[in-house]
């Protein structure tokens, strides 16, 4: 969470925002929350840029990886088996609507599901740094690797 401290003015607007807090009660991986997951991801995409010294614009970095899963919804009710291919537009969409978004930024959220969305390829260095982490943070939430809970944000 230390990576994301610096960009506090910029990511505040998404963190608190209604939708974003309501996501602390929809599971993702898991036991753990949506938002957890969001901000994990946002965090340890900053980490990564970090350590491995890559350009990036890290504002639209964050934003973007705390919005790649703004479908607002708990996608274990009425389970839908292809909400792996459909939650990206959703999630876009409903970004589109409550923040000003730049292209980097829908970038991020639209493709961060490749390749699974095969047609949706990662065209920024943000938008893959992000496809990555989310799948490593998702594999090590749902085999509960993680031990920690950003819900307290």
């Amino acid at each position: 969470m230390k990576s994301l401290i610096p960009y506090k003015e910029d990511i505040d607007e998404i963190l608190d925002s209604p939708e974003m807090q309501k996501s602390k009660n929809f599971v993702q991986h898991g036991k753990v929350s949506v938002f957890s997951h969001s901000v994990a991801v946002a965090d340890y995409s900053c980490r990564f840029a970090r350590k491995l010294r890559l350009k990036v614009d890290f504002t639209s970095l964050i934003r973007g990886a705390l919005l790649h899963d703004f479908f607002l919804y708990d996608w274990h009710d009425d389970w839908d088996k292809l909400h792996g291919f459909k939650h990206p537009r959703i999630a876009l969409e409903n970004a589109d609507k409550r923040f000003k978004l730049n292209k980097k930024e829908r970038n991020i959220i639209r493709k961060h599901m490749w390749p699974m969305t095969f047609i949706n390829i990662p065209t920024c260095r943000e938008a893959w740094l992000v496809c990555l982490v989310d799948k490593y943070c998702s594999l090590l939430e749902t085999f509960r690797v993680f031990r920690y809970n950003y819900d307290k944000i």
